[in-house]
């Protein structure tokens, strides 16, 4: 499953991304994956949480990040929640692109929520992105 935070920069989206990050930890039954660009998340997440930052990974597109996540399902099937924050910041902001990668993650996460960030207005999104807000 596939779910989307949308909102210009500055809006608070980290904000809900994090406070989705702790309440994933408290009842979740396996492991929670933490995705950011930097270090911006280090203080504010749980150590239970796994934090990647993804810079390391030298992910450049929506092909990288498709692989990524499917790499990271594919080896860890204890995985529940996936999130990701930043993600124009990672792959780039070619919205349609996005919305493609977010239609191959759904179709691969029937059992695992993967939650995006993204900084943009919801009024800017195409249909393909907004289905998942």
């Amino acid at each position: 499953m596939v779910k989307l935070i949308a909102g210009k920069k500055g809006a608070g989206k980290t904000k809900l991304l994090i406070d989705a990050i702790h309440n994933a930890e408290k009842e979740s039954k396996g492991n929670v994956v933490a995705i950011q660009y930097g270090s911006s998340l280090n203080v504010d997440i749980y150590h239970k949480i796994r934090l990647i930052n993804i810079e390391d990974y030298k992910i450049k597109d929506y092909d990288d990040m498709y692989g990524f996540i499917a790499g990271m399902l594919a080896s860890n099937y204890d995985i529940t929640h996936i999130f990701i924050d930043g993600t124009l910041r990672i792959v780039g902001r070619d919205l349609d692109q996005v919305g493609k990668m977010l239609e191959r993650i759904a179709v691969i996460t029937d059992n695992v929520m993967v939650t995006f960030t993204i900084s943009a207005e919801n009024k800017d999104l195409p249909e393909s992105v907004k289905k998942y807000l």
